[in-house]
């Protein structure tokens, strides 16, 4: 018997219930489809997803194995390859964004139509989205509660590397031929340096966190400048770690006394419940959350030169300008950073959070449909569990905070520094010649005065509804 494994966001071979089903089954060929889904990618993503990918196929054919890879619908491509395999049944791990469950379940209709087992399976998540509810029934809106439903719940123990016996492999294209790195143009030199890639690396970075780190994590966590945080966003969009081996690490270091592990999991468990909105709202992307924000008056307008400058990290604020250039220069922000720039854009610049959103998509080498959206969502205060809406952060005191020494500023801003810092100097590598920066050049002045963006943002949010 043969058994395609379809690869999507689960490029690991440890506790990967989808792949150890089609062990089960019988001969296995693992399959990647390149199809809609992975050209709407923005460039960083889609460019760090074949880093994962090429990396996954040196994996399985140390193995023996390799990585059948074809372009196409997947509704075409997995019934040809079955029906030219003899392969009688398919497997692969569950996604949750809409568009994603449309393919799949026209996927799974069709191969059950041409009597061909389909199987989706969990493994992306630590709960399905379906399985957490609140006592009325209905899905929670609101995190805490989320939290204390499912902080106690039973999570099953990791799977092991199954022993994989593979099927002859037929005819695949070749990933270099797909260019996925194509949009990146001269910044991937530069982002290079800072990826971690498979699973091997986001083993280490596990161990390594929890060993070096947890204990700190909750005290310092706010602090940019300190390598307190995983990472391991990065290699949990691809599935190259799955939560439930982050979750077992946190839950044990938190039996052992570490100070900062059940705040870790609480962020872990963030994302879990960014995925339950998603699923149960699945228009988080796109749509205010809160339907009377509709009429909220932001600026939509993404050729603006104020909404240029923040992609450019040129506003003239510090915090923002060095946030902005840490994401061009290793396609990740810390997350303390993203809340500040993301409250400059949608309150101070008073833009449209759909138009970050946006922008973090393509930059982001762990983007991800559920954590973006309900991170924008949450800043601008529209989405759901908001911070109180007209909470607007002052970049500057949020330095004096969490930067007082202006560590992380000397890092990403090289203008005005004698001796700058080489990830400075990398930002106008990274950028393209076209922008003509150079670190020579003199730092900008601010677009507008911070007081004068509160208080026109605060104006606007006078006249919002009072149930908003």
């Amino acid at each position: 018997m043969t058994a395609l494994w379809w690869i999507r966001r689960d490029m690991r071979l440890a506790d990967n219930p989808a792949l150890c089903a089609a062990v089960r089954a019988g001969d296995v060929i693992p399959v990647f489809v390149r199809d809609g889904v992975v050209d709407v990618l923005g460039a960083a993503p889609k460019w760090r997803m074949g880093l994962g990918l090429a990396h996954l196929q040196n994996q399985l054919k140390a193995l023996g194995g390799d990585v059948v890879l074809r372009s196409g619908d997947p509704r075409d491509i997995l019934l040809q390859l079955a029906q030219e395999t003899g392969a009688t049944s398919v497997f692969w791990s569950r996604l949750y964004d809409a568009g994603c469950i449309a393919r799949d379940t026209d996927v799974k209709s069709n191969l059950q139509a041409h009597d061909i087992a389909a199987h989706s399976l969990a493994g992306h998540l630590l709960f399905e989205p379906w399985s957490v509810e609140t006592k009325q029934g209905g899905f929670y809106k609101v995190y805490t509660p989320y939290w204390n439903t499912v902080k106690h719940r039973n999570v099953d123990a990791a799977l092991p590397i199954p022993v994989l016996k593979f099927a002859p492999m037929p005819p695949s294209e070749a990933l270099e031929d797909w260019h996925l790195g194509a949009a990146m143009k001269r910044g991937a030199d530069v982002v290079i340096r800072h990826v971690h890639v498979g699973e091997d690396a986001a083993q280490t970075r596990l161990t390594r966190f929890i060993e070096d780190h947890i204990g700190h994590y909750k005290a310092r966590r706010d602090f940019p400048a300190e390598p307190v945080c995983s990472g391991l966003s990065e290699n949990l969009t691809y599935g190259e770690i799955s939560p439930r081996q982050i979750w077992q690490a946190g839950l044990r270091a938190l039996e052992e006394g570490a100070a900062g592990a059940e705040h870790f999991l609480k962020e872990l468990v963030w994302r879990e419940f960014a995925y339950h909105l998603l699923y149960h709202r699945p228009d988080l992307p796109t749509e205010n959350y809160r339907p009377h924000w509709g009429d909220f008056p932001w600026n939509t307008d993404v050729s603006r030169p104020e909404v240029e400058r923040w992609q450019r990290g040129q506003t003239g604020i510090k915090f923002v300008d060095a946030a902005m250039r840490e994401l061009y220069v290793t396609g990740t922000m810390h997350n303390r950073a993203r809340m500040i720039v993301a409250s400059y854009l949608t309150k101070h610049l008073m833009t449209d959070w759909r138009v970050g959103r946006a922008w973090f998509e393509d930059c982001l080498i762990d983007w991800d449909p559920a954590a973006n959206a309900l991170g924008w969502q949450w800043v601008a205060g529209c989405g759901p569990d908001a911070s109180p809406y007209f909470r607007i952060f002052n970049p500057d005191g949020q330095i004096e905070k969490f930067d007082k020494q202006g560590v992380y500023l000397a890092r990403w801003l090289a203008e005005g520094q004698s001796h700058p810092s080489e990830t400075a100097l990398s930002y106008y590598d990274a950028i393209p010649k076209s922008w003509a920066l150079a670190p020579q050049d003199r730092y900008p002045k601010p677009i507008a005065p911070l007081s004068e963006g509160r208080l026109r943002a605060l104006d606007a949010y006078s006249a919002l509804p009072k149930s908003a």
